[in-house]
């Protein structure tokens, strides 16, 4: 790797002359170059990539084709790494896979007008109308932008954020009514986390041209990111009535009809539309999750399977059925995933989906050592896109600790809404959480709805826009923040949350991570029922490791961080056991498998509701349920999945040494 400025530069020069030597047609003097470079840091993503360049156009298919596998590898997102792909496909007439080649390259990097262009031509080669048509579409989109939008756009896809966020802020300062910059400068927002910046950004493009489709839509998504599921409904409704044949619209318009649970709808439209493109993947997977989340479990295998037929290495596919935790696979699905698993071309988001996959088909098998193999490959691929700080969030933890004491309560005890309805389950994933939830919504005066982001969003609302090493502003904020902007907060949670609300007086948010923002739960919301779902930490911490979560969650990809996670939770709730003493409810997941009705008993007397024997029976209860569990909260409870962290034990050392022996005295493994 390069250790100094000095050695940067060397680098920037060889490649600045590499790429002139390369325009000029002297190829061999560019590889050359780019060879030496590659001595020093093999994985280097612009020598590889000079270096294909070049050998395509001597006409070295071969030797190309050898060194984009090593760039792919090396850099499995780089979206002109698949493009150079397709160009020797192209060359070769090896069409179909020229088509698949382009088709990646313009999903990691929707700029790269070349692969447009040449999609368009398949489109014709192959007579596939549709492809045509939608290139065609994307070409004069992505060709028609602006130079520096075409280039920061590009910047973003390739990760570059700094500089996409500098070319954008620059021309918006020039041009700021530019739609298409603003919808730049919106997903920049929306990869920097800072959801409420890229809303105003979107709501403000939309005000400016309200016929902008494309803005449109954008703010539609972002909406739904948010989980201001009536609004997001609204918009993608006016959206579809502006062009009632557009897929595009139709689709992000079933999305949020289930969203809001209108799930009959949403399934009318997924219907229609599957039948009108056998291609789309990503329409199959969204009919499949639909169909699981109201138990209708055939068809969402069905629809699952059109999906991974439709892409053979379409990882997400084949998860959804491992995710159902019921499903088992057949040897053809087994090898399938293998072979797309070992190809050098598969993505790394589709390969870690089917490490996930094989390690739960291995662990059906019992074959336990390849399954903890396909596990923990899957993890780390998955600690490759998403980096975790362990350091720095033992940091937030510890800052939660220092600002909400008894006295930060004692002094803001008239703060925050009257409302007595909201019942928050919080702990760490996979402890049971699904479980507490689908019993409590058994209760005919309880609605269970989902996962809510709200106080989350809050707490990074406070903490605004954090750059690298700057202290994060939140929770100390609090300690000056007025009773009126914490009422307010309450107010628009509650008016958010509406849409989920039923008949019933209570409403269940189960958001795991809120354990870490409890104080500020308390804060708006002082009479909330908050319950702890706990489960032993091999138990729960194994769980989340062996799970593919579909957003968040980076603690549980690597057993050292995952355990650390825990470590940390058990010492928060110790805190706020302390400063708000007798306002938790912990559940200990074993103690519900052992004895059912006594704990069911003591939740319900908790959240002062009566006892309804519906409760008990939960698994008869009839309701979507949208997380991982959701199939195994319709069946009666079973002790079998107590203790398969077990099966495991030879690898679990890291696990064990991260949680400790204070975590382990108190949670005996025996």
């Amino acid at each position: 790797m390069l250790d100094t400025p000095l050695e940067k530069d060397a680098f920037a020069d060889a490649i600045n002359a590499a790429k002139k030597s390369l325009k000029n047609g002297a190829f061999s003097e560019a590889q050359e170059r780019m060879q030496t470079l590659l001595r020093e840091e093999p994985g280097h993503r612009d020598g590889l990539y000079i270096t294909a360049v070049c050998q395509r156009y001597e006409n070295n298919y071969d030797k190309a084709h050898k060194t984009l596998e090593a760039l792919i590898k090396a850099h499995p997102t780089y979206g002109r790494a698949f493009q150079e792909l397709g160009h020797i496909e192209f060359a070769a007439n090896n069409f179909s896979q020229a088509k698949g080649a382009y088709q990646k390259a313009a999903s990691f990097n929707p700029a790269l007008v070349g692969a447009w262009r040449r999609l368009m031509e398949l489109g014709e080669k192959l007579q596939d109308i549709k492809l045509n048509q939608y290139a065609h579409t994307n070409f004069n989109h992505f060709n028609g932008l602006p130079r520096d939008i075409l280039s920061a756009t590009s910047a973003m896809h390739e990760r570059d954020l700094f500089t996409a966020e500098k070319i954008c802020r620059h021309y918006l300062k020039q041009y700021p009514k530019h739609v298409e910059a603003m919808r730049l400068f919106a997903q920049i927002g929306v990869k920097h986390g800072m959801l409420d910046e890229a809303e105003f950004v979107l709501e403000s493009a939309v005000a400016f041209e309200p016929d902008h489709l494309l803005a449109r839509l954008d703010y539609v998504n972002i909406l739904f990111k948010r989980q201001k599921y009536k609004k997001s409904h609204a918009e993608a409704k006016l959206l579809l009535s502006k062009q009632p044949e557009n897929s595009v619209f139709a689709i992000s318009y079933a999305n949020q009809c289930a969203a809001i649970g209108a799930y009959e709808e949403a399934l009318e439209i997924f219907d229609e539309e599957t039948q009108k493109d056998t291609s789309n993947t990503n329409l199959f997977l969204s009919q499949g999750h639909a169909l699981k989340t109201i138990g209708n479990v055939d068809d969402a295998l069905s629809a699952y399977r059109n999906a991974y037929k439709a892409r053979p290495d379409f990882g997400d596919a084949y998860w959804s059925l491992a995710n159902l935790k019921t499903y088992r696979f057949v040897e053809g699905e087994i090898s399938a995933m293998k072979a797309a698993e070992e190809s050098a071309l598969t993505s790394i988001e589709d390969r870690a989906h089917l490490c996930f996959a094989l390690g739960k088909s291995y662990e059906d098998a019992k074959d336990f050592e390849q399954s903890f193999h396909y596990y923990e490959r899957g993890n780390d691929l998955r600690s490759q896109q998403f980096p975790y700080s362990a350091d720095a969030m033992s940091k937030v933890i510890s800052l939660q600790k220092q600002v909400f004491t008894t006295d930060f309560f004692a002094e803001k005890d008239d703060f925050g809404c009257d409302d007595s309805t909201l019942i928050f389950i919080v702990g760490l994933p996979r402890a049971g959480s699904t479980l507490l939830e689908q019993i409590l919504a058994s209760h005919s005066d309880v609605d269970g709805a989902m996962e809510f982001h709200n106080i989350a969003t809050y707490a990074q609302g406070f903490n605004g826009r954090l750059y690298q090493g700057e202290e994060p502003r939140y929770p100390k904020i609090l300690q000056e923040t007025s009773a009126d902007k914490i009422l307010e907060l309450g107010k628009r949670y509650l008016d958010d949350t509406s849409i989920h609300r039923k008949e019933a007086s209570y409403l269940i948010d189960k958001m795991p991570n809120n354990f870490r923002h409890i104080g500020l739960i308390n804060l708006i919301f002082p009479k909330a029922k908050i319950i702890d779902a706990r489960r032993h930490p091999m138990g729960c911490c194994f769980s989340g490791f062996k799970q593919l979560f579909s957003s968040g969650q980076e603690f549980t990809y690597g057993l050292a961080n995952i355990g650390r996670y825990y470590r940390d939770y058990v010492s928060l709730m110790d805190h706020w056991d302390t400063v708000l003493a007798g306002k938790i409810l912990r559940v200990q997941y074993e103690e519900v498998v052992d004895d059912l009705e006594t704990q069911v008993r003591r939740i319900l007397d908790f959240c002062e509701l009566p006892f309804e024997p519906s409760c008990i029976e939960f698994y008869k209860t009839k309701r979507d349920v949208r997380t991982p569990s959701s199939e195994q909260v319709r069946q009666p409870i079973y002790r079998s999945g107590l203790d398969q962290w077990r099966n495991f034990e030879s690898w679990l050392a890291p696990l064990k040494e991260a949680l400790g022996p204070e975590i382990l005295v108190r949670y005996p493994l025996d």
